[in-house]
């Protein structure tokens, strides 16, 4: 007999888990890990038995919120494939990291509730993340606008830099022109 997944929610129980998800985003980011599990029923929309019945504790939801929040990071690489040149799409993926670098920041607090209870967020994070510039990489060179001879790793280190640099919201400014410097040595012909 073929093994099967878990079914596919129901539209509407769709919506309410990404209501969630975005709520409890909201509420964690901003309140750390005291934020109320009733607050973020009522951000959602939703009962707190819907809340209860996608996230059996307040740590299932602040892991589930943070994975969210990289499956869309990972996701945007292809999306934006779609509808912008590689460089480009690359470039603007890169805003995408800082902006997830910020929430996971604001995340921090609330995440440290997981790894105390045993769970570990992170466990996909760097893999998910390579996967997605990767890809944007690949496509790059296969356009012949981004450098083949520069591995994922090294643009991941970068980002990181940058993050580091200026990554807090009132510095955007000055990150998004230290992101213009790294996909400038990115470019095809920029290093040899």
């Amino acid at each position: 007999m073929p093994a099967t997944g878990p079914r596919p929610l129901r539209a509407d129980a769709q919506r309410n888990r990404d209501r969630l998800l975005a709520a409890a985003l909201r509420a964690f980011s901003q309140g750390g890990p005291e934020a109320t599990l009733d607050a973020i029923a009522r951000g959602a929309g939703v009962g707190i038995g819907t809340l209860y019945r996608n996230f059996p504790t307040r740590e299932a939801l602040i892991e589930a919120a943070y994975r969210s929040e990289l499956a869309k990071l990972h996701d945007a690489a292809a999306d934006l494939l779609r509808s912008l040149p590689p460089d480009r799409a690359l470039r603007s993926w890169m805003d995408r990291y800082v902006d997830y670098m910020s929430t996971k920041r604001g995340l921090a607090g609330a995440l440290r509730t997981v790894i105390a209870s045993g769970g570990n967020p992170y466990a996909q994070s760097r893999d998910s993340l390579i996967a997605a510039i990767t890809t944007l990489l690949h496509a790059g060179a296969a356009a012949g606008t981004v450098r083949s001879d520069i591995g994922p790793e090294d643009v991941l280190t970068g980002l990181s830099g940058v993050c580091l640099a200026a990554g807090e919201p009132d510095r955007r400014e000055q990150a998004g022109r230290l992101l213009d410097l790294l996909m400038d040595g990115l470019r095809h012909g920029a290093g040899g």
